[in-house]
């Protein structure tokens, strides 16, 4: 099955209601940067189960993410979790039938996932469901930068620069009083479910309340959507084009993604995370944001945030 089915087997069988669990049909790895992800099929019946990742508790909080995980069920675009442990970080929930788990490159050939994708994301974000935790893009900075000072892994040259240069991007960002939805703040393509008619999508651990653009930004820049599939996704996120602000905001948030997820990326290194080359991982992400950020039009997006 896989090589991880006995660890697999007992943290099933340790949650309510799996206590006597028998034989299953088969154990399926599933993706995963930091967590060991599996599927248990086990006759008509079929569950996920997260075994959270050596060193994830230093930076993600189980009981937040239980929490909004539930709520993110209740708001009808994610999977029931059926069991959650914030002490162990165990999650088991359901699956959802005849998906595809989506990839950049399968945004690109499925036709109408940038729509289904922005249609997700507006549905969760206009839930009314409350997230715990404040997901805060420059207070996260610091927090991931406290973390690296206690590891021994060396920032990207330029890394305190590019911050810096991020001071006005702030400014704008705190002077536009933004409105707070539930979001899932780590859109990563695989994971966004697909059934060719709507979007489901999973995985809460950095979760929280936060600007609903943010997921827009980050969700491009995870699956390297061009200008039409941009578009696509605003279109079917907003219900119609968006303003120059909303637009500015999303595009911001493409860079600042960037700039936070380098210092993740950093952290996994440190940490001796077998699943990718993680100083390419973030070295690639932090050229990317420089990149955005040095693009002539980057300041006309500013603007426009700060212009309201």
């Amino acid at each position: 099955m896989t090589d991880h089915k006995e660890q697999v087997l007992a943290a099933l069988r340790s949650a309510p209601g799996f206590e006597t669990l028998g034989a299953v049909d088969s154990i399926t790895r599933l993706g995963g940067l930091t967590n060991l992800v599996h599927r248990v099929d086990m006759g008509a019946r079929s569950v996920i189960v997260r075994i959270p990742g050596e060193g994830t508790e230093a930076y993600i909080d189980r009981a937040v993410e239980a929490h909004n995980a539930r709520a993110a069920a209740r708001a009808g675009v994610s999977a029931e979790v059926i069991h959650a442990d914030p002490a162990s970080g165990l999650m088991i929930s359901e699956t959802v039938p005849d998906i595809e788990t989506m990839t950049p490159e399968l945004f690109r050939t499925r036709a109408g996932s940038p729509a289904r994708a922005g249609a997700a994301l507006a549905k969760l974000h206009g839930s009314g469901e409350v997230f715990e935790f404040r997901f805060e893009l420059f207070a996260m900075i610091d927090d991931y930068l406290k973390i690296l000072s206690t590891k021994q892994v060396a920032l990207p040259e330029g890394y305190h620069d590019v911050v810096a240069a991020a001071q006005p991007v702030r400014a704008a960002l705190d002077a536009a009083n933004l409105p707070l939805a539930p979001c899932h703040c780590d859109p990563l393509c695989e994971n966004f479910l697909d059934d060719g008619t709507v979007m489901w999508i999973v995985d809460w651990e950095y979760s929280g309340m936060n600007d609903p653009l943010w997921d827009l930004g980050d969700l491009s820049v995870e699956a390297g959507m061009d200008a039409a599939q941009d578009a696509e996704m605003m279109a079917a996120y907003f219900g119609r084009a968006p303003s120059a602000a909303e637009q500015g905001r999303m595009v911001i948030y493409k860079a600042m993604c960037d700039l936070l997820w380098t210092l993740w990326g950093l952290i996994q290194l440190a940490d001796e995370n077998p699943a990718e080359d993680f100083w390419a991982y973030a070295t690639g992400r932090f050229a990317r944001c420089q990149s955005l950020m040095q693009d002539p039009a980057f300041a006309g997006h500013v603007a426009a945030v700060r212009a309201g």
